[in-house]
């Protein structure tokens, strides 16, 4: 049975919550909504509560549908001042005033007429769903904390959810899918045409806390807590979809170092994967608080820890290997890492978020051959510290861990997700447009009937039913040039 209308709109603002799912849900919104705004201009906001920081986007529409064309564009980004809203479980309140600047801002741009018709939502990722297992009572007063600052507006707000790994891995191919047009087309013949399966393409997401590959396998899917069933414009589709948890970007480096940290012998910890001639100083104690790192600070770090790069991208590699358990998949077929199950990678796959990022100012995005990609992420980890300040002047944030970044990518593509040399060339690492999407809505046109199987989860839609209720900068890109004699991945 198909979903009403109001289910429908809490699944797409739902979706549209997630950075990696704001575009097409946004756009199954516009006629969702329909009946419910003035006939101008409509607004929906969303804010995108990531582990690393939170991110308001308010979209725009043409309530008149010119030639059965409805094109939906990004009014507004604003981020919020400070760290991701997991970052205040010390301080919940916090939270919830980190939004208000960015809130501010969107109601300066809305009529005030249409406010208390804009429906808001704030969808929470990684970084919370890490917060809730660590300590389920800070996690919920966070949410309260939110919730009561962005109820108290004039907009229509609609709550505030942790959403499900699998379902943000879901959201992000059906994005991409959708701004690709590979969802639904429109014909000159006034038809709707659905998409063949193979042309669908796979998603590969990366935040700052969790990792997402989600793809339309060539068979069945074996196991069936991997697969992910909705109904989109009258077709049915089942996707695999697996989130890793603790493999983002950011809990990466800090699963990485303490297990550097744990295999040295005192308070100098020499990183490989640093460049050499960079050193730092820094306190265990933040990076051992992290609920992705298992181990207990080693207890003769009564100080704070020196970090000295070494620049050695074979020893890197050594190292990012041990963050996998591939010994659990070994003598079975179908299955990544750490024990999961997957399916053969097939088809293309887009790469954003961090990927797309990382390769980006490694000047990787042409779809590069692997031999060239691998070659020049070793040339750039072999480069000093000095050489690599001087060429990217302004980034001394991120730059440190482009390297790290480049080499965990190919572990994870290659010997985790089990992309080759031959599959390589379907990996296409894109920034995602969320700037503007274009989709043909006409007068009947496409409805999202999204059966869940993907149903919201957690607490704040069911609580507070309507009204009241790392990512970096894209960085610039290095200067690199290429290697005549690129080395293998391998350490």
């Amino acid at each position: 049975m198909g979903l009403t209308w109001k289910p429908r709109v809490l699944t797409a603002l739902l979706g549209a919550a997630v950075a990696s799912g704001l575009t097409t849900l946004i756009l199954i919104l516009v006629e969702a909504t329909d009946v419910l705004l003035p006939t101008d201009t409509k607004f929906g906001i969303v804010f995108d509560a990531g582990s690393s920081h939170t991110s308001l986007f308010v979209y725009r529409w043409p309530a008149d549908k010119e030639n059965d064309t409805g094109v939906v564009s990004q009014a507004l980004v604003c981020q919020a001042k400070g760290p991701g809203i997991s970052s205040y479980a010390s301080n919940p309140a916090q939270a919830g005033e980190s939004l208000q600047g960015c809130l501010e801002e969107a109601l300066a741009l809305i009529p005030e007429a249409q406010q208390r018709k804009t429906p808001m939502f704030l969808g929470a990722t990684a970084g919370m769903r890490l917060l809730s297992q660590k300590n389920s009572s800070q996690a919920r007063d966070i949410f309260e904390a939110v919730t009561q600052v962005l109820g108290k507006s004039p907009l229509d707000f609609w709550g505030a959810e942790l959403l499900a790994g699998q379902d943000e891995g879901a959201l992000g191919w059906i994005t991409i899918n959708y701004v690709l047009g590979m969802l639904v087309k429109y014909s000159f013949s006034g038809e709707w045409i659905q998409p063949l399966e193979g042309t669908l393409v796979g998603a590969l997401d990366m935040g700052g806390a969790s990792t997402q590959i989600t793809f339309v396998p060539g068979g069945p899917i074996l196991d069936k807590s991997t697969q992910t069933t909705f109904r989109l414009y009258g077709s049915e589709h089942s996707v695999y979809t697996h989130s890793y948890l603790c493999f983002g970007r950011d809990q990466m480096l800090s699963r990485l170092l303490a297990q550097l940290v744990q295999s040295s012998s005192g308070p100098l910890v020499r990183h490989p994967c640093y460049h050499s001639g960079y050193w730092a100083t820094l306190s265990p104690a933040a990076l051992y608080e992290s609920p992705c790192v298992h181990t207990a600070a080693p207890p003769e770090l009564a100080g704070n820890l020196t970090v000295e790069g070494t620049g050695n991208p074979g020893a890197c590699i050594s190292a990012i290997r041990g963050l996998f358990n591939f010994s659990s998949c070994q003598g079975r077929g179908h299955c990544a890492f750490n024990g999961v199950y997957q399916p053969p990678v097939r088809g293309q796959f887009y790469a954003f978020s961090n990927f797309y990022y990382t390769f980006h100012f490694l000047n990787l995005t042409s779809k590069q051959p692997l031999a060239t990609v691998n070659a020049t992420i070793w040339e750039f980890c072999q480069r000093p510290w000095k050489q690599v300040e001087a060429s990217s002047p302004g980034q001394d944030r991120w730059l440190r861990d482009y390297c790290t970044s480049g080499l965990y990518i190919l572990t994870l593509l290659l010997e985790g997700y089990g992309f080759s040399e031959e599959t390589w060339p379907g990996i296409e690492f894109r920034k995602q447009d969320e700037r503007v999407a274009r989709g043909s809505l006409g007068q009947h046109g496409p409805t999202c009937d999204s059966e869940k199987r993907m149903e919201p989860r957690g607490r704040g839609l069911k609580d507070h039913p309507g009204h009241p209720q790392t990512a970096p900068p894209e960085p610039q890109q290095a200067t690199l040039p290429g290697a005549s004699s690129p080395p293998r991945h391998a350490a």
